[in-house]
């Protein structure tokens, strides 16, 4: 391994040199080498408080038997984990050997992380005990030989080979340093939903990630006091966010179980929690069920949502049971890393600012250029409806190993200057504010036609909350591309017949949902978020003239 000095350390990764971070890569943001803090807590996990010494001496054995295992340098690690301190040293110990993390979720259907495991084309998998009975269903059918880490527990604890196990894991020397690292070089490679129903890869560099930081870190100026949460599952990129700032920071990354994520409120008293950061999703469940009261989380200095559409509502609500906090909403797709705008929440001015009951994005981060197009990519005149084109240090290099699909959502522009830039088409419909920050519309692809008119399913839904519905759904029927009415499903907050009368009342004819239909509880996706896949699935068997 080609090491870095040890004068490179510092007590404080803020001391760090630039060339330093670059070097390193995302690894290097964690305080290593001795540091002041290493007695500090830097996870908590399964009830377990681990140090900063510890995970670190964890990290950097695994990271030796990485390098020992793949010649020519580590490449793409998976970390077949579940809120384990598996995931997490697994996370770190593949930044220390100058490798590329692929998160497999044991949850997620065997077939689909097969078909990930085969085209991330992986160097190894780390993996712990709880979920090596999956992970064998999961290489059933795949070419033997892939080597396997099994970080706690014996070899003989598998029915298929296991090339190292907690012992030889334990026996390794922890090399300190970090390998050189380049700024093209992917920290991350995550599969996301496609289209055609194979999981595309979205490769993030060392370089997206700490352009990322470095702009978060100097927006939020967390401390080694701080407490975070850590509601999304690793294969969600908003986990990267919760990892790194803690870890960045001095401050502690505090785990939930998933009993705990049902009623988190608890959660955040009893670990003292100040930087909440979850999908709107989550906290409209809390209202619904009535687990958020005025002053409820006194403690939260920090709370963040991103992953989908924050409704006013909820932002108000939080505001209210977390009174000492300041509110933001981020916005970002997986390609342009994590999050590229945000709004911060102000509740005299931010209600006025909401377009259909959706809390603004806010602005782009300054180190981004962006633009808004019409359907024909040409730019609108600010304050009409376009979609968000976004170029920068933060734009993903394309899709791993598919250039049509690369080719498709990016695209190259040139300013007055000549100067050329590679934007990502985001598919996100916004619309400038007085302000000068942007409202959400919707998406590009709920943007339907009915009868020749152009319908934007999110304002079909803020209508249905306004009628006194906490969450609202809008689907097109029997799918977008036949589209002939739309059907809505929605929290049974009032009776069904006055929702509808209330729609008719504030919605031209070919608007008005068809069907309205009750839902105790939105199914959410595996991310958290309202998996209107799943909604839709629901409405494929009704019948009804359209």
């Amino acid at each position: 391994m080609c090491l870095l000095s040890n004068s490179d350390k510092s007590n404080s990764v803020e001391a760090k040199s630039a060339d330093h971070l670059r070097n390193a890569g995302l690894g290097g943001l964690f305080p290593c080498g001795g540091s002041q803090n290493s007695a500090a807590t830097a996870l908590i996990v399964d009830s377990r408080r681990y140090t900063y010494g510890e995970l670190e001496v964890t990290a950097r054995r695994w990271a030796t038997r990485l390098a020992q295992l793949t010649p020519g340098g580590p490449k793409r690690i998976g970390i077949f984990a579940y809120r384990s301190f598996t995931t997490y040293a697994g996370v770190l110990a593949t930044t220390f050997a100058g490798g590329t993390f692929v998160p497999l979720n044991p949850r997620f259907p065997a077939e689909r992380t097969r078909d990930v495991v085969r085209q991330a084309d992986l160097g190894a998998i780390i993996v712990d005990l709880a979920s090596l009975p999956r992970l064998s269903i999961v290489l059933d059918g795949l070419p033997a030989g892939l080597p396997v880490l099994l970080t706690d527990g014996p070899r003989t604890a598998a029915r298929f080979p296991i090339t190292l196990d907690s012992n030889d894991l334990e026996q390794a020397f922890p090399e300190e340093g970090q390998p050189m690292v380049g700024s093209t070089d992917p920290a991350y490679l995550l599969f996301t939903s496609g289209s055609t129903g194979v999981p595309k890869g979205v490769p993030v560099t060392n370089g997206n990630v700490l352009s990322f930081m470095a702009h978060n870190r100097k927006r939020y100026s967390f401390s080694e006091a701080d407490r975070f949460t850590q509601t999304f599952d690793h294969t969600f990129d908003l986990s990267i966010f919760d990892m790194f700032m803690a870890w960045s920071s001095g401050g502690t990354l505090c785990v939930p179980s998933l009993a705990q994520l049902r009623s988190p409120t608890a959660f955040v008293e009893e670990h003292g929690i100040t930087v909440w950061f979850s999908v709107p999703s989550l906290a409209s469940i809390l209202i619904r069920q009535r687990y958020l009261s005025p002053n409820l989380m006194p403690r939260i200095r920090w709370s963040l949502f991103c992953g989908e559409a924050l409704p006013q509502f909820v932002a108000e609500a939080w505001q209210a049971a977390a009174p000492g906090s300041v509110v933001e909403n981020l916005y970002g797709p997986t390609e342009l890393t994590i999050c590229c705008a945000a709004h911060r929440w102000e509740p005299r001015i931010s209600p006025a600012q909401c377009v259909n009951g959706i809390v603004p994005i806010g602005r782009v981060y300054e180190a981004l250029s962006h633009v808004v197009r019409d359907q024909h990519s040409q730019a609108v005149t600010p304050g009409d409806v376009g979609e968000l084109w976004i170029a920068g240090p933060q734009t993903f290099p394309g899709y791993w190993r598919a250039d049509h699909l690369t080719a498709d959502r990016i695209v190259e522009v040139s300013d007055s200057s000549g100067k050329t830039q590679h934007y990502y088409r985001t598919g996100d419909l916004v619309r400038q504010l007085p302000s000068g920050e942007y409202g959400y519309v919707g998406r590009m692809d709920t943007q339907i036609k009915i009868n020749g008119y152009r319908v934007e399913l999110g304002e079909i839904e803020a209508v249905l909350r306004q009628s006194g519905c906490s969450e609202a759904v809008a689907l097109p029927w029997p799918d977008r591309n036949k589209t002939k009415a739309i059907i809505a499903f929605v929290t049974p907050d009032r009776p069904i017949r006055e929702i509808g009368a209330f729609a008719r009342s504030r919605l031209p004819t070919y608007m008005v949902p068809r069907r309205i239909e009750p839902v105790d509880v939105f199914p959410l996706n595996v991310n958290g978020k309202t998996d209107r896949g799943a909604l839709g699935q629901l409405a494929t068997a009704w019948r009804f003239r359209a």
